[in-house]
């Protein structure tokens, strides 16, 4: 013969159960929605988009396991009569547009103007630089 607390027990760890792996159930959906919406914020999303002129002073292929290209630009605010940058700073960038690698190499030592997207992180495949350049022009 059974008590009544008996029957009731089952049923009622039973029922707490199935409301906990529901609950973790929604718990890893919602996780796993904001895990992918901040993947894309960081890594996809274009923060800002421009342009940039100044002096290509660097171009080189780097990397360990993926070699991507990288460049280095000054960009001064006061030039000199002679071409000379006197207030200057640096702009890292990579190159995204793998048709452009020869144009870049050609431009060491020029004044050009380029275009860039912002991301808001690096990833290792795609280069060092949040700055991903798509287009290059020789500044006349």
């Amino acid at each position: 013969m059974s008590t009544p607390d008996s029957s009731v027990k089952p049923s009622f760890w039973s029922g707490i159960i199935l409301k906990m792996k529901v609950f973790f159930k929604w718990a890893l959906i919602i996780i796993l929605i904001i895990g992918i919406i901040f993947i894309y914020w960081k890594y996809f999303y274009t923060y800002s988009e421009g342009y940039r002129a100044g002096l290509l002073q660097k171009f080189s292929s780097k990397g360990m396991l993926f070699k991507t290209y990288e460049g280095e630009m000054i960009l001064s605010s006061v030039s000199s009569t002679r071409d000379v940058a006197l207030a200057s700073e640096k702009f890292l960038f990579t190159l995204t547009n793998k048709s452009l690698v020869r144009q870049f190499d050609t431009l060491q030592g020029n004044m050009v103007i380029v275009h860039y997207r912002q991301k808001n992180g690096t990833i290792f495949w795609r280069g060092d630089s949040e700055y991903l350049v798509d287009s290059v022009k020789i500044k006349r």
